[in-house]
């Protein structure tokens, strides 16, 4: 008689590969492995059931750094390679890390396909607002006036958000993280993971050589809490120490404002409630920037629709029903010609001379 033993629980260290981890010391790219593999630890994601696929980049070496299969492929194509993995086989959990360059720049065409498509993916933005790898030149989401050596007098360019962007291409589910914010960031993976369809995730961190400090007016312990704003489903949005402030729908309903509980008769009633299934606050809270407004974290718009790889398997089972199973060996074997379809003249057609 044989008996089927259960699997065994993993730890975050099983996901850890042999490879020597090698970033800049500091790089927020060590927090977010350290994030990843505790979070695949706890949704119970095997190994050999996961794929990693990155482009080129700094974040593109995180395959080597997992034992999980894995693909390092090239700029910007990341997208379209994990499309087809999850098409050959949708059983498979797809994870795709890459850069604010490698998705935003030339990989901008990849990723909007992604997400409008539905592909049931997890895709993890790391958002440095520099290309890092090849030494610091401004990215798309470099804000203006930044300074780098292919902007020796300031970008003059207005920068991407990647959250606006994926709503705009009508991702089904975007959310927004800080690197180094270990409590929260797992959390948020687990919500893309558990969601059927493409998943993107915006992890704000840090580059310590070409951009260190980025995002300091927002993240420092010092003004955090006045400057962040952890968004939860059905929860009011309420930010401060105390969490004395909120954001309320300003009047004429097309935009939000912060105030104060307890001054101008405002009460926790004013106070907007997080409705992560409504895009067009999703879009309120992605456009907040620092110092007038916080920075919204958590997850901003999950409204699932079925994934595009499910909808291609049910087309060709309906597409195939009442045919016979094509064999490959009989049609090799059929002869020197084949032939795909008899022609026909439309019943209308009028005949030819």
């Amino acid at each position: 008689m044989s008996v089927v033993a259960p699997l065994e629980k993993l730890q975050p260290k099983n996901y850890a590969s042999d490879q020597e981890v090698r970033w800049c010391p500091g790089c927020g790219d060590y927090a977010i492995l350290k994030a990843v593999e505790r979070t695949l630890a706890d949704v119970g994601a095997r190994p050999e059931n996961t794929v990693f696929v990155s482009g080129i980049g700094c974040a593109a070496r995180f395959p080597y750094y997992l034992s999980t299969y894995g693909f390092h492929t090239i700029h910007g194509r990341a997208p379209a390679i994990a499309t087809g993995i999850k098409l050959a086989n949708p059983d498979l959990d797809v994870w795709i890390a890459s850069g604010d360059g490698d998705a935003l720049s030339i990989g901008g065409n990849h990723l909007l396909h992604i997400l409008r498509r539905n592909v049931d993916v997890q895709l993890l933005l790391f958002n440095n607002e520099i290309y890092g790898l090849t030494k610091g030149q401004y990215s798309p989401t470099s804000r203006a006036g930044t300074r780098t050596p292919s902007t020796p007098e300031g970008s003059i360019e207005a920068p991407v958000s990647a959250a606006v962007f994926a709503l705009g291409a009508s991702a089904r589910f975007v959310a927004r993280a800080v690197d180094t914010q270990q409590k929260h960031l797992p959390g948020v993976l687990a919500r893309a993971y558990a969601h059927k369809g493409a998943s993107l995730v915006e992890i704000l961190q840090n580059c310590i050589v070409y951009n260190d400090g980025v995002f300091a007016g927002f993240t420092d312990r010092a003004v955090a809490d006045d400057r962040q704003i952890h968004v939860e489903h059905g929860k009011p949005l309420r930010f401060g120490a105390d969490g004395e402030m909120g954001l309320r729908v300003r009047a004429g309903g097309l935009a939000v404002e912060i105030v104060r509980i307890g001054e101008d008769g405002v009460t926790e009633a004013d106070i907007l409630v997080h409705d992560e299934t409504n895009r067009t606050l999703a879009g309120l809270l992605a456009r907040m920037t620092p110092p007038e407004m916080p920075v919204a974290l958590g997850v901003l718009y999950c409204d699932p629709t079925p994934s595009y790889e499910r909808q291609v398997a049910a087309l060709i089972d309906t597409a195939m029903a009442g045919h016979p199973p094509p064999d490959l060996n009989d049609l090799l074997r059929r002869g020197h010609t084949w032939t795909v379809g008899s022609p026909r003249r439309e019943p209308d057609a009028p005949e030819q001379d």
